[in-house]
């Protein structure tokens, strides 16, 4: 029986050997901890992580390999050593497929965003380039605004060539179309002081009112050639002085359009031609039936002589009592004004120039 129960037991003890050792086989190993990796392998596998799962509708991301990176980066300090022009600087991205999706990659400092957003904007820029410059052309073919292109500013006319400029009334207004616009502003101005335009006194007053004021305003309508009528002769004995005086003028004072009165004395040394003597008288009147100023009105008779005859000299002396110094204002009824306009040898020889006033000095009448 002993030997029955070390029989038992050896075998026993066998086949718990051999079942252990089954185990041991068919167990894995021991696990053995992860080799380290280097943070460059780290950030690449989060790239790759955050890349969508559909190649097909992911973006092309910047993965560049390590090789790449590494060269870049030499060739960014040597770029940075070497003072590189521009042109050598710039490159031209690449593109590599990988797992079907294009990625773009690239030599130079920038990142492939970089390089897509500078290339769109200079598209961008030489579309609007091409559409200004079509835009410039269709303006170049249109008549009207090349006209408007051309057209300068009119400069303003100098004062001599303001003097030359006559004026004209509008053909299209005729006299009583003036006439009926000028009786209405009367009675306007009837009723603004105080008046009754319908009283019997002045029912008539505004038609006499408009006719006497275009009257007084003729020279408007009127030229010196119209005024001369070709009244100038040859003549080339007489080089000797000429002088009409006492010429009565009357005319308004723009400033009030209140009247004011005088003589006008005119004088002039020929030089091949003369003028008949009531067209000097002729030429103040033109002049005289404006709106004026006493020393405006001097010098464009004395301007309208010098163009009419071509003489040697000219010599012009207003002298006035105005209405406006007179009846309201400072009221000086004996104030008088004279003025002077001097050309030629008039300017030039003192001599002339005081035989002129000479003359006129003493044989002038009072005025008024």
């Amino acid at each position: 029986t002993e030997a029955t129960y070390q029989h038992v037991k050896s075998f026993g003890e066998k086949v718990k050997k051999k079942t252990m050792t089954e185990t041991e086989t068919s167990a894995p190993p021991p696990s053995s901890p992860p080799p380290p990796t280097s943070t460059k392998k780290k950030r690449r596998r989060k790239r790759e992580a955050k890349t969508p799962e559909s190649a097909t509708d992911a973006k092309p991301v910047d993965i560049i390999p390590e090789k790449t990176r590494s060269s870049r980066k030499k060739k960014d300090k040597q770029a940075k050593a070497s003072s590189s022009t521009p042109e050598e600087a710039e490159t031209t991205p690449v593109v590599i497929p990988k797992d079907g999706v294009e990625v773009v990659s690239g030599t130079s400092s920038s990142s492939s965003s970089s390089v897509s957003s500078t290339s769109v904007l200079s598209k961008t820029k030489n579309s609007r380039r091409k559409r200004k410059a079509a835009q410039e052309g269709l303006d170049s073919l249109d008549p009207a605004k090349d006209s408007t292109k051309k057209k300068k500013k009119k400069l303003p006319a100098s004062p001599s060539e303001q003097q030359q400029q006559e004026i004209t009334p509008s053909a299209e207004t005729t006299e009583e179309e003036k006439i009926t616009k000028m009786t209405n502003a009367c009675r306007t101005i009837l009723e603004c002081i105080g008046e009754n335009p319908d009283r019997e006194g002045l029912l008539k007053t505004p038609d006499r009112w408009a006719k006497a004021l275009l009257f007084m305003t003729k020279g408007y309508a009127q030229t010196i050639p119209s005024v001369t009528n070709d009244a100038i002769f040859a003549e080339d004995h007489h080089h000797e002085m000429v002088v009409v005086r006492n010429i009565d003028i009357h005319s308004l004072c723009e400033h009030h359009m209140v009247p004011f009165m005088g003589v006008v004395h005119i004088g002039y040394i020929p030089d091949g031609k003369i003028i008949g003597l009531s067209k000097l008288a002729r030429i103040a009147e033109v002049y005289a039936r404006r709106l004026q100023v006493q020393e405006r009105l001097t010098r464009q008779i004395a301007d309208a002589i010098v163009d009419a005859v071509e003489p040697l000299g000219v010599a012009v002396v207003v002298e006035c009592a105005h209405l406006c110094m007179v009846m309201r204002g400072v009221q000086k009824v004996g104030a008088k004004t004279v003025t002077s306009s001097v050309k030629g040898v008039f300017e030039s020889n003192p001599k002339t120039r005081a035989e002129f006033f000479s003359i006129i000095n003493g044989m002038c009448q009072p005025c008024g």
